[in-house]
């Protein structure tokens, strides 16, 4: 039996986060994306309101929500501001390797604090000269006694400059590609660790975005995450699982996007009519609903596959994104259009989600890579019903 029907936690936990997006994110949207000020106060309320670190196990003080709940919340948040529900959700993406992996001990340790007081964990893999081929990975680490000494540098990384821990990926001295890679928890206060400026970007603003180096900074075994050498299959898990919340902010995005072309098209006069009487704004509304459609039941199946622990998942997952992706920047581009010159204007809302609407191309491994993890599987594991030429 295959049922769509939200429970009645999950409708409440939705209509909280919608609620929430409304009245705290959409009026200061605008204000931070001009100013790319970080803003923690819309941080500091959506903690208290419990709209946070959500796939914290309830053991460890979190909610424990799964994956499904995430994206729920995620595609509200997102419909206000994509930049502000980055920062927002980059806690989970930055504490899940420690879900999957961490000990009991390093779950109390890291996880817990976050759910006591406002704080954020950054996930670092990419680096400057590579982004979603994590095997490549060139900062290192070597094993000295109890402790482990990290060197390199780290780049685009969300929340880099406001973070208290960062999960640090970096392959063993003298080892290639896939092995040798590790994980670590690194507080921010650890000698040698430094952040650079926040970047300035195309769209986001609102998110910090930076660099973290890394010189000859000593971390201690005990907080390496799982054994030497599992960091890339790490890295694959926690994007397996973070995936389709980038579906759900590019449905976010799509929604609204879409919502403000029809208002807009109701109100928009031409040869004496309103735009929306015109064929052609209607053909291009109904293609708009009928993706944020389709792209919220990908998302929902990615998320539920997750829940399941099903070995489809991580298929699907690059399937949410992928579709998510390439739909929002279409959806956002057709959006635009409706609005003629006037959406080329910074004080209507569409020109910014039309900027914020690329980075989910390339973000969490770009549409390039969904395209080779999905090739793959069918190259690999898809079982034709059609046997022959």
């Amino acid at each position: 039996m295959i049922d769509f029907q939200l429970t009645e936690e999950q409708i409440a936990l939705r209509e909280k986060a919608r609620k929430f997006a409304i009245e705290e994110i959409l009026p200061v949207s605008q204000k931070y994306d001009k100013s790319g000020e970080f803003p923690r106060p819309v941080y500091e309320k959506a903690f208290k309101a419990g709209l946070m670190n959500l796939g914290i196990p309830k053991e460890y003080g979190g909610s424990g929500y799964g994956s499904l709940e995430s994206v729920l919340v995620v595609e509200e948040i997102a419909a206000a501001d994509p930049g502000i529900a980055t920062s927002m959700y980059a806690n989970d993406l930055g504490a899940e390797p420690i879900v999957l992996a961490g000990t009991d001990e390093q779950k109390r340790k890291f996880l817990t604090p976050l759910t006591k007081e406002l704080k954020f964990i950054a996930f670092a893999t990419s680096e400057p000269g590579m982004g979603s081929d994590v095997a490549g990975i060139q900062a290192t680490s070597e094993r000295k006694g109890d402790e482990y000494v990290l060197n390199g540098n780290k780049f685009w990384i969300t929340n880099g400059d406001v973070a208290s821990y960062y999960v640090i990926f970096a392959r063993l001295k003298g080892t290639k590609r896939h092995e040798g890679l590790c994980a670590f928890v690194v507080p921010r206060e650890s000698e040698g660790l430094s952040t650079g400026k926040p970047l300035e970007k195309l769209g986001h603003r609102a998110s910090d975005t930076g660099a973290v180096i890394l010189r000859n900074v000593h971390v201690p075994v005990e907080n390496r995450l799982g054994d030497e050498g599992i960091g890339f299959l790490l890295a694959m898990g926690t994007f397996m699982h973070t995936r389709p919340a980038i579906g759900a902010f590019a449905t976010g995005l799509a929604r609204s996007a879409m919502e403000y072309a029809i208002n807009y098209a109701k109100q928009r006069e031409a040869f004496e009519h309103k735009i929306s009487s015109f064929q052609a704004i209607q053909q291009m509304v109904a293609d708009m609903y009928a993706r944020v459609e389709a792209m919220r039941l990908l998302t929902w199946r990615a998320a539920w596959l997750i829940d399941k622990g099903d070995k489809d998942a991580n298929t699907a997952a690059s399937i949410a994104k992928l579709v998510g992706a390439e739909d929002a920047m279409k959806i956002a581009t057709d959006a635009l259009q409706v609005y003629g010159g006037r959406g080329y204007l910074e004080n209507y809302r569409i020109a910014k989600l039309f900027r914020d609407a690329k980075l989910f191309q390339i973000y969490e491994g770009t549409s390039q890579v969904q395209r080779y993890v999905i090739s793959r599987y069918l190259f690999k594991d898809y079982e034709p019903i059609m046997k022959g030429f």
